[in-house]
């Protein structure tokens, strides 16, 4: 795996380009969905009713929301081919793109993948944009797409 320092743009830019490999998979059970909902508050029928969504879902069985789907990217992202390096912190700086395109069945496996989108010279550090995409194993089409923003700071 290639090191690069965080502060060096054009290194991380040089980077950019093909996803990686998909990382680990994780199984989206009809449990984790309810203690999801049960977490936010949503309760909407599509997730937790398994006998309605069954019957009446265009999905054909209850379906992880979408946030749950996003909320596992810590524990589906690949270490991919790069490895940032020499900062003192990282941050959540935000979201420039998030897209859910394909619904996440309860009982599905899904894993992640990632590739570098650009480095940005910062007053305070480096901002990271990163597309990492969650799906369905063996899915064509993601089920979510993400444009995730990090500030690696000195």
């Amino acid at each position: 795996m290639a090191e690069v320092r965080f502060d060096d743009v054009d290194g991380l830019g040089a980077a950019a380009g093909e996803f990686g490999d998909w990382g680990v998979v994780k199984t989206v059970t009809q449990e984790m969905i309810n203690e999801f909902a049960d977490l936010t508050g949503d309760h909407q029928w599509i997730h937790v009713d398994v006998e309605h969504a069954l019957r009446e879902s265009p999905f054909g069985a209850p379906v992880a929301h979408g946030f749950l789907t996003l909320s596992l990217i810590p524990y589906l992202s690949p270490s991919g081919h790069l490895k940032i390096v020499g900062h003192a912190s990282a941050a959540n700086y935000g979201a420039e793109k998030l897209r859910f395109m394909a619904p996440v069945p309860a009982g599905s496996d899904v894993h992640a993948r990632l590739r570098l989108l650009r480095a940005e010279a910062k007053p305070r550090g480096t901002l990271v944009t990163s597309e990492i995409e969650v799906a369905v194993v063996g899915a064509e089409r993601p089920s979510l797409v993400y444009a995730m923003q990090i500030l690696y700071m000195g």
